[in-house]
């Protein structure tokens, strides 16, 4: 098994919105904001090589939506999906398996595009996954959701057959040394890969910890569904991680890939940070 982080690109959130509670005079000191209170996010996807497979864990926001749609989050940088995986000598076509960690734009957008006013998979030569509940969650969505949830990243995926379900069971394994966490905070049924590599386990995150800044357990985003249902499983999940050298894979942070954690006397507190690529 090889792992590989792939940058699909930045875009631009709101800082009160991804900080929750925590007031921007200590926030700003982390992701400092513009001028419009915006801060600066990745959308870092994970590929795994394993033996045939080819599996891309999120897509990042893609590039089908509208010029109005697109000047909400400020995409910057010179990044893309496409970019990313050629660097590592890939194509969207080699891809096998596009694993969602859960249906929010910024998350699925880049798997469907569009081709003549067609709506079509992004990566004609894979299954996508997701899992029953979280597709039920997001095809009829909450009033506060419905905004990140966009039929048009979402229902041609199942229309174009290539949709399969995961099955729900805390740590079901999906492939060997993959296996699946859900948590239901930040959305119903979101999943996280977690992935034994070179005799480490990596966690890829995605939304329940969106960067290390989130580390602390009151960062919590004003976007989560259930925010005290975070609080409770980033409590659980960094306790585990801290007892077992977990290493943290961030899909948002701007400038840290990975870290490790370690309790003080203040907490849990992130302990080495470090690239992908450097772990031995």
């Amino acid at each position: 098994m090889k792992l590989y982080s792939v940058n699909a690109g930045y875009f631009k959130l709101d800082g009160g919105a991804m900080f929750g509670v925590v007031p921007k005079s200590i926030w700003n000191n982390l992701n400092p904001a513009d001028e419009n209170n915006m801060c600066n996010w990745a959308m870092r996807c994970l590929l795994i090589e394993d033996e045939d497979r080819l599996i891309l864990i999120d897509t990042g926001i893609g590039n089908k939506q509208s010029e109005k749609f697109f000047s909400h989050y400020y995409l910057n940088g010179t990044d893309t999906l496409e970019k990313s995986l050629a660097k590592y000598g890939f194509a969207k076509d080699d891809v096998t398996d596009v694993f969602l960690t859960h249906l929010h734009f910024d998350h699925c957008g880049g798997a469907i595009e569009k081709i003549d006013n067609q709506l079509v998979p992004a990566f004609k030569n894979a299954t996508y996954w997701s899992n029953e509940k979280h597709w039920e969650w997001a095809t009829n969505p909450n009033d506060r959701e419905k905004a990140s949830f966009l039929k048009e990243n979402i229902l041609p995926i199942r229309e174009s057959g290539k949709l399969k379900m995961v099955e729900i069971e805390e740590g079901v394994e999906f492939i060997k040394n993959f296996n699946i966490r859900f948590v239901n905070g930040h959305t119903g049924f979101m999943m996280l890969p977690q992935i034994r590599y070179k005799d480490r386990t990596i966690v890829y995150v995605a939304d329940l910890l969106p960067s290390i800044s989130h580390i602390g357990l009151p960062y919590i985003m004003s976007y989560d569904t259930r925010p005290l249902e975070t609080l409770k499983e980033k409590k659980s999940f960094l306790d585990e991680a801290s007892q077992n050298d977990f290493i943290l894979f961030f899909e948002h942070d701007p400038a840290v890939e990975c870290c490790t954690v370690q309790q003080a006397d203040r907490g849990i507190h992130s302990k080495q940070t470090f690239k992908l690529e450097s772990i031995f």
